[in-house]
């Protein structure tokens, strides 16, 4: 039985609920006969006096409480399952970052790099301790500037040092990433920067059974990769390229387009030129990789879309789960307060 989200077990124990009529009724009942003996034996002024104008509501109270708690106990019996975000076993993310001389545009206060580095240094910051971070730059060629590593300071040291440099090597970069996460793969950069496809490469003799190995795209819960550029791809392998390979071995690109379609101009010693923002490639990335792409327009964006990333990261799997006690234990807490309401006000309970 499917309840908006939520289904039963064993739908057909809701038919309890059928009683809650009758305990309402059978209350009544008792209340009214309760009241007709305190009139017989009581002096009716001193009664209602003694009961105060809040009492007519507030006697009521107890009872509603211990009734919604009946109800949720009920509930519980029918076993409800809800699918909820659950944490995964998220072990090792490669940071890989654009460091071209186009990153240097103020568009982005203080500038582009600046920018991306406070906003990763905040999500490195907020991943689990267990989770492993590395860190890729991306230029003219694309590498490793720190391997995946438990220790905070060294990877915020190594976002520190990045140097601007000519060129957007994305394709590369990709590569890089997904050789760190996986070195048994044996993935041959330059093969790809030269042109090699990831079919060739996959159907390769020397590759036998790599094949049989490819899995469902975005499959891999254990590795992803959040790729953050500004700019087109302009050197090293193909990027589409690249994200096929990833999208084989299940491991997922989160990308992240720092500045507009439209583009900017920036100016460096006596020259100046036009850095675009191609959002389609990135888009194809993670679509292809069953990542997701962000587009990110000032420092706030920034900073924003890794916070999304790291609850996303964290608690990305989902799955159908039990919910039955926490029906009971909103049962057992409604009925106990309903019982504290009714010593406090009455010294009774019910």
């Amino acid at each position: 039985m499917d309840l908006g989200g939520m289904t039963l077990l064993w739908p057909e124990m809701l038919w309890l609920l059928a009683a809650v009529p009758a305990v309402v009724a059978s209350y009544l009942w008792l209340l009214a006969r309760r009241k007709k003996a305190t009139q017989r034996y009581a002096n009716l002024p001193m009664v209602e006096q003694a009961a105060g104008t809040g009492g007519k509501y507030r006697r009521y109270v107890p009872p509603v409480l211990f009734l919604l708690g009946f109800c949720a106990l009920i509930f519980a019996v029918a076993r409800p399952h809800a699918v909820i975000a659950v944490p995964t076993h998220q072990e090792t993310i490669i940071l890989a970052m654009d460091v071209s001389g186009s990153m240097r545009a103020t568009d982005i206060e203080p500038n582009r790099l600046a920018a991306a580095q406070e906003a990763a240094k905040a999500f490195i910051a907020a991943q689990p301790r267990h989770v492993r971070i590395g860190v890729v730059s991306i230029a003219a060629t694309a590498s490793v500037v720190q391997s995946p590593t438990n220790n905070r300071e060294d990877i915020v040291r190594a976002i520190d040092r990045f140097q601007l440099q000519r060129g957007t090597a994305l394709g590369s970069g990709i590569l890089i990433s997904l050789a760190t996460l996986m070195p048994e793969a044996g993935i041959d950069v330059e093969q790809f920067a030269y042109g090699r496809s990831s079919q060739s490469w996959m159907q390769d003799p020397a590759r036998k059974g790599e094949q049989e190995k490819t899995v469902a795209p975005g499959s891999n819960t254990n590795a992803a990769i959040v790729l953050l550029s500004d700019g087109q791809a302009n050197t090293g392998a193909d990027p589409l390229e690249a994200a096929k390979l990833a999208a084989a071995r299940g491991v997922r690109i989160f990308t992240v387009g720092v500045g507009t379609v439209e583009g900017a101009t920036i100016g460096f010693e006596g020259w100046s030129m036009r850095v675009r923002l191609d959002e389609d490639t990135l888009k194809n990335i993670a679509t292809m990789t069953r990542g997701d792409y962000f587009q990110a327009k000032n420092a706030a964006d920034l900073k924003s879309i890794y916070k999304y990333l790291t609850a996303k990261l964290v608690l990305e799997k989902k799955r159908s789960t039990e919910v039955t006690a926490l029906f009971v234990a909103l049962g057992a807490g409604l009925a106990t307060l309903g019982a504290i309401l009714s010593m406090f006000w009455f010294n009774r309970i019910l």
